[in-house]
């Protein structure tokens, strides 16, 4: 049994610098190929979810159909509480933050807007806009632009 035992070893030590010197004569060699052309940094997913250790999700990368990307997160409660994302190739794909109130709905936005990528930022409350602030994306002139409760416009300064 020593013998066995000692022959092993001297095999595995033979074997070892054998294995150490074609390494380092012909390089790294991958036993497994790889299942497509992609490198192995990168995973492809329609949509990618994050999840908390009770199970709930907490953070989504997707996309919508219409194209759009979003980053959305959510609260312990499973409502969604913050977006960063691009809107779709048909609203020109402009970047937007979108912070949500605990009804899920869009309490502020900030946003790319026009052909001059002016940015606009925008109040709401249960829904309704009640303050928008930013440049015009005609002239790139400031404005502020408050809504009463009952929707009527008032602008304080500029043009919207």
């Amino acid at each position: 049994m020593n013998k066995t035992y000692v022959a092993g070893m001297v095999s595995g030590f033979i074997g070892g610098i054998l294995g150490a010197l074609l390494l380092s004569h012909f390089g790294p060699v991958s036993l497994i190929a790889p299942a497509s052309a992609a490198s192995p940094d990168i995973v492809s997913a329609s949509r990618i979810r994050l999840l908390d250790a009770s199970g709930r999700a907490r953070a989504e990368l997707a996309m919508s159909p219409d194209g759009g990307t979003g980053l959305f997160f959510y609260d312990s409660k499973g409502r969604n509480r913050l977006v960063l994302g691009l809107y779709s190739p048909a609203e020109s794909e402009y970047p937007f933050v979108v912070l949500n109130d605990t009804h899920n709905e869009a309490a502020g936005i900030f946003r790319l807007f026009g052909g001059q990528e002016t940015p606009v930022v925008v109040l709401k409350n249960k829904g309704a806009d009640r303050s928008v602030f930013g440049l015009n994306p005609a002239s790139t002139e400031p404005f502020l632009v408050n809504y009463s409760t009952d929707h009527k416009k008032t602008a304080v300064f500029g043009a919207f």
